[in-house]
């Protein structure tokens, strides 16, 4: 019963997990109405990282506290019982018959030593946690990778089955694809740079599962490590009765890959399928205070390598240009409510939420624009979409608070750069062409693009009255919209970059003065 039992909650919390992310999608207003980032908030190692590198305590976080206090009570149940990514694993291991003999590699310390190097990089500053968190890994490579995979291949799917023209077959499609539209599609296809990369990763993390079960559980896991660490001295405990006779019944089904004689409290998922296959109801679990029968010793010397490592990374990481305040790379441009780009790259964890509930499809994952600290951290590339005037949906997702989450109010008046005329591609300037596009989707309710009348030759040489566009410095918030909807469309001639953005006094074109330009 108890394999049942443990199979219907992790059904029902992928269910909830697939739920809530799928709602993290505009839905045509400023409120998603759902705790999209749920899952997230009660990730203790997403916490504890955010407070070591970005020193901030995250009311959200408040959740974890819950699932340390059941760890420490339990053990490691969620791994067991409502992880959606160790879920997945064991759908994927599920596959295959195993042989009767397992057993679990040295390899376990792996998870335990990235984990110290993470959490010792994050006390030196950097935020790499996010990268490897399952939570946060899953909701991304999802995001980023599967999901538009999956809303290219259903569309294709469509497309084909119009183009066969089998009536039958076409109006079949028709409600299928009606009621996907309704639950599981994206209203418009998105597109992630890297989102190819991003789906091979995961499916890779997935396929592991084929040469050895819960292979990212047992050897990769850093959540699954901090978990093990807090439930060492769970109450709850896996008993042994005297009269076992080594059947290796449990050995057989052992999701963590243990051993009858050598169980671990640290590396036991708590799945309880031992005690479903045991023949002579030996193993059971109860609580007891009973010290476990077996400690985790990972040795001194690997302890340091992976603690020196850690705080030795920041120093390899942030010897680059990026981290130089007086060469802001101008094409990061954030998301707006970001924090000073330091302290948001200190809280960032990857996540890939405010990319996925962009509206626009603007926010993309960087690649190597911030550093390695800041790869696949957000960024508004507006030749693929702008930022919404009036939307604040990402900081509304964020979990960490790398972007605050911004009123209405403040968000319309805050800049993440500037745009530039380039005037040797623009049409009104260097081509004599009539074009007031930029000035005509410019959102801010005083226009921050403002025509200069002039009258100019055409190469007949008749006199053409043009509109030229200039940008006033003082109300450009950068959003974007203008690079995005220039009819010069290879390069456009109106492009934004960081400078001017809110967060940064640094960053900005000209001196604090009496306009408030830069201020």
């Amino acid at each position: 019963m108890l394999i049942w039992a443990r199979r219907i909650s992790q059904g029902l919390f992928l269910l909830l997990f697939l739920f809530l992310f799928l709602q993290t999608e505009s839905k045509g207003t400023d409120q998603l109405g759902y705790p999209a980032k749920l899952f997230l908030e009660f990730d203790p190692l997403l916490a504890l990282a955010t407070l070591l590198s970005g020193h901030a305590l995250v009311s959200g976080f408040a959740f974890s506290l819950i699932l340390v206090a059941i760890t420490a009570m339990l053990g490691r149940v969620f791994c067991g019982w409502a992880c959606p990514l160790g879920t997945l694993n064991n759908m994927v291991g599920a596959m295959k018959r195993w042989p009767a003999k397992q057993h679990l590699r040295g390899w376990f310390h792996v998870k335990y030593l990235l984990l110290i190097f993470l959490l010792a990089g994050s006390v030196a500053g950097i935020q790499l946690t996010g990268i490897f968190d399952p939570l946060s890994l899953l909701v991304r490579h999802l995001s980023l990778g599967f999901y538009p995979s999956f809303n290219y291949a259903a569309n294709g799917f469509m497309d084909a089955v119009y183009q066969a023209d089998l009536k039958t077959l076409t109006s079949l499609a028709e409600v299928i694809f009606g009621f996907l539209k309704k639950t599981v599609l994206a209203f418009e296809q998105p597109h992630f740079n890297q989102g190819t990369l991003m789906t091979v990763l995961l499916v890779l993390i997935l396929l592991l599962n084929l040469s050895e079960r819960r292979f990212w559980c047992r050897y990769l896991c850093p959540l699954g490590a901090l978990l093990g660490l807090i439930g060492r001295w769970a109450f709850l405990k896996r008993e042994l009765a005297e009269d076992c006779n080594d059947c290796g019944a449990c050995d057989r089904v052992c999701q963590g890959g243990l051993k009858n004689r050598t169980w671990t409290a640290t590396e036991c998922l708590y799945c309880m399928a031992c005690d479903d296959a045991c023949p002579k109801t030996t193993v059971k679990f109860g609580f007891s205070g009973k010290p476990h029968p077996k400690s985790l010793n990972l040795g001194r010397r690997k302890v340091l390598w992976a603690s020196g490592a850690g705080l030795a990374s920041v120093a390899v990481s942030r010897a680059t240009p990026s981290f130089d305040e007086k060469r802001a790379n101008p094409v990061l441009i954030r998301p707006p409510g970001s924090l000073p780009e330091p302290e948001f790259l200190s809280r960032c964890v990857k996540c890939g939420e405010c990319m996925k509930v962009c509206p626009t499809n603007a926010l993309q994952p960087t690649l190597f624009e911030a550093g390695f600290e800041g790869i696949w951290s957000p960024v508004l590339v507006p030749t693929i979409g702008h930022c919404e005037f009036n939307c604040t949906l990402c900081g509304q997702v964020c979990p960490t608070g790398a972007i605050k989450a911004l009123t209405p109010a403040e968000k319309t008046g805050w800049r993440i750069g500037t745009a530039m005329i380039e005037h040797g591609r623009c049409l009104p300037h260097a081509h004599a062409t009539p074009c007031i596009v930029c000035e005509e989707v410019c959102p801010t309710p005083t226009k921050a693009i403002w025509f200069e009348e002039k009258f100019e030759k055409n190469r007949n040489g008749q006199k053409v009255l043009l509109k030229q566009p200039h940008v006033d410095l003082t109300l450009c918030i950068g959003c974007g919209i203008c690079e995005a909807k220039c009819p010069v469309s290879d390069r456009p001639a109106i492009y934004v970059t960081s400078i001017g953005e809110t967060r940064s006094k640094k960053n900005q074109l000209l001196l604090e003065n009496s306009s408030g330009y830069g201020g």
